[in-house]
């Protein structure tokens, strides 16, 4: 058998090294490093990808959420309501633009932020809503989406575990992550679904004059040459991250359903087991068929009950075996961002899910073997 990654970005790179190897060389030979025909290429084709009006890229997914919120116009002291059970970049941002980040529970059954939490949150001072799509499914966008026209909020999608999943609203129109919000941001980190090799990131609208004051912003706030118009930051896609990026995406969507295929297999092997729960989709998508885009697994995190969490993550490692625990600390529990408006109490989702959950090597390289020998080590574990 071969050894088990938790990503396995070499195996991945061997499928595709003739074309990557061809369109790095063509920024090479071109020297055109920054915004090169490769980015200007990419943006193009990921807007007819996702169906959007505009893709700004940028350096990274960070740089995206901070540059979106930017972009709005949200100004110290303003509100923005995010989820608890999520990583730091998504508050990180809202913290250094000196908002207020209120952080919210989440759903246990999609671990997806919860949109009556929301609700409950909503003040005055609120004005921005940042859903992230977490581990790979969308958010409720439908409730999402009512709770912000009903209380003329923006909302900032955090597409950057989810890039190529779709959502399907309660009218019945299908659509890509990170296209239904005001804005959306998400990242190219390497690991992620559609990963460069670097660093790299992209913003999303359909808002012709935001996404004309997004793209100032990435580049110091110039349109023209030496003219700065907004304040603005240096965030620009390397042509490099953009050659790997346009030979991946073509391929993004065979990518997704690979880590499908390998999530069904998890499910049927671990399903029914007591103390485990194997990932949960939405209602709009119930089941894994490898057609079934609601959810790309970025992640396959199951919920591992009645403490014995840590004995399955134990027994996994002294098998060779990698593992995730995303995320052990809730944010309100982080030193940066605790708040004496957070009541414990308000967190019983998240808090439970710190404690529970277990994310498996998931990526589109495994095969059938990999996936029997970890599912049988779990087994032998819990049961």
């Amino acid at each position: 058998m071969r050894k088990i990654q938790m990503v396995d970005l070499q195996g991945q790179y061997e499928q595709i090294k003739t074309q990557v190897n061809k369109s790095i060389n063509e920024v090479l030979e071109s020297a055109a490093f920054i915004n090169g025909p490769h980015v200007q290429n990419f943006q193009k084709e990921l807007e007819t990808y996702l169906g959007v009006k505009h893709v700004i890229p940028c350096a990274n997914g960070t740089d995206a959420l901070q540059i979106a919120m930017m972009g709005l116009g949200l100004k110290p002291g303003d509100e923005v309501i995010t989820a608890d059970f999520t990583f730091a970049a998504t508050v990180e941002v809202i913290a250094l633009l000196q908002l207020t980040p209120v952080l919210v529970d989440v759903e246990p059954d999609t671990f997806n932020i919860d949109p009556e939490a929301i609700r409950k949150a909503i003040t005055p001072k609120t004005k921005a809503i940042v859903p992230v799509h977490l581990f790979g499914q969308c958010a409720n966008m439908d409730a999402i989406m009512e709770i912000a026209k009903e209380h003329d909020l923006y909302v900032i999608e955090d597409d950057a575990q989810a890039i190529g999943a779709s959502y399907t609203g309660k009218d019945g129109v299908k659509c890509k992550s990170g296209t239904m919000g005001h804005v959306a941001a998400t990242s190219f980190f390497p690991s992620k679904n559609l990963g460069c090799y670097g660093d790299g990131g992209a913003i999303f609208t359909n808002d012709d004059e935001l996404a004309h004051t997004l793209r100032g912003i990435v580049n110091h706030g110039m349109y023209e040459r030496y003219h700065h118009d907004v304040v603005g930051v240096n965030s620009r896609l390397d042509s490099i991250q953009a050659a790997v990026l346009r030979a991946k995406l073509p391929l993004l969507d065979a990518y997704n359903k690979k880590r499908r295929m390998a999530a069904r297999a998890y499910n049927e092997a671990l399903h029914g087991i007591d103390d485990i729960i194997v990932p949960q989709l939405s209602g709009d998508c119930p089941n894994i068929t490898d057609d079934s885009d609601c959810h790309v697994f970025h992640q396959y995190t199951l919920r591992i009950l009645n403490g014995k969490r840590d004995a399955v993550a134990k027994k996994l490692g002294e098998n060779g075996i990698p593992f995730g625990i995303y995320y052990p600390i809730p944010l309100h529990k982080q030193k940066a961002y605790t708040d004496p408006r957070y009541n414990d109490a308000d967190f019983t989702v998240t808090n439970k899910l710190a404690e529970e959950v277990l994310s498996l090597p998931m990526h589109t390289e495994l095969d059938t073997e990999q996936i029997e020998f970890i599912t049988t080590i779990i087994k032998e574990t819990i049961i």
